[in-house]
């Protein structure tokens, strides 16, 4: 959380292992903030990677626990926000908790990093705290599709993890659940902006052409490397294998006990 601290050029952190061998490993922080004039390699971007995944696989765990509920996503629903006195009915109590959250985090600056997106952009207050330099590692842009996100999360991803149903006295946490997988999906998502421009900064004369003869089909195809893919489709189902069973005094539970199905994480 580097617009949090405000940590410029913070270094990569340092985790020291049983063995006393210390590791070096790359943070946000040391991403947002790199100097502009060096080049972004893909290495760089591992350990964010899959610090990024597994907080996707927990907060989806976490949502699982609770039904659909899916009065939480009906705008006006009165049984959720009342008689309309105190709140906007004009959309739904998912859509009314997430907007205040992001004011209240930007408050802190998060919305000026620029790893970050917001899904109210428009309501967003500005900062608290005082602004943060940012060297320009990105070409400007306005790229920002957590409407999409939230589309994908509600229709495709939600029914997959929850039971259906609803219980009224779970209207709160769902949503704050809700909240935390649909910030973890849009900063995994939106964080392929830096893994492309690595891939451009790569290989530039290559992705020039491309870009020229306006080659989207191409431009996807480089971008692409199925058997890369393919190899953290593996991890991530793994991880879901290992992070979604209890343990008990003789060990991990079959997997008949996730408490969502692994094969259901790799597909989304």
């Amino acid at each position: 959380f580097s617009w949090f601290w405000g940590l410029p050029c913070a270094p990569a952190e340092t985790h020291i292992p049983m063995d006393g061998t210390a590791k070096r490993q790359s943070s946000a922080s040391s991403i947002v903030f790199r100097e502009s004039t060096e080049p972004l390699k893909l290495d760089e971007f591992r350990d964010q990677l899959i610090r990024q995944e597994e907080t996707i696989i927990f907060a989806l765990i976490e949502r699982s626990q609770f039904p659909v509920n899916a009065e939480v996503y009906t705008a006006g629903h009165r049984e959720v926000l009342g008689d309309g006195s105190k709140v906007d009915m004009n959309i739904s109590f998912l859509d009314l908790m997430l907007r205040e959250t992001e004011k209240l985090h930007a408050h802190v600056r998060r919305y000026t990093s620029p790893d970050e997106a917001a899904f109210f952009p428009q309501d967003l207050p500005a900062p608290i705290l005082p602004a943060l330099h940012y060297p320009r590692v990105l070409h400007p842009n306005s790229i920002n599709i957590n409407g999409r996100v939230k589309s994908l999360y509600l229709e495709s991803i939600l029914p997959k993890i929850s039971p259906p149903g609803s219980i009224n006295s779970t209207y709160g946490s769902t949503t704050v659940a809700d909240i935390a997988v649909l910030q973890a999906l849009s900063k995994r998502i939106h964080f392929g902006k830096f893994i492309a421009e690595a891939k451009f900064q790569a290989e530039p004369e290559l992705y020039q052409q491309l870009i020229r003869a306006n080659d989207a089909e191409g431009i996807m195809r480089t971008l692409t490397k199925p058997a890369v893919e393919e190899r953290v489709l593996q991890r991530v189902e793994e991880k879901a294998r290992t992070f979604g069973r209890d343990v008990t005094d003789a060990g991990p539970m079959s997997e008949e006990h996730c408490k969502v199905p692994p094969a259901v994480i790799r597909e989304l």
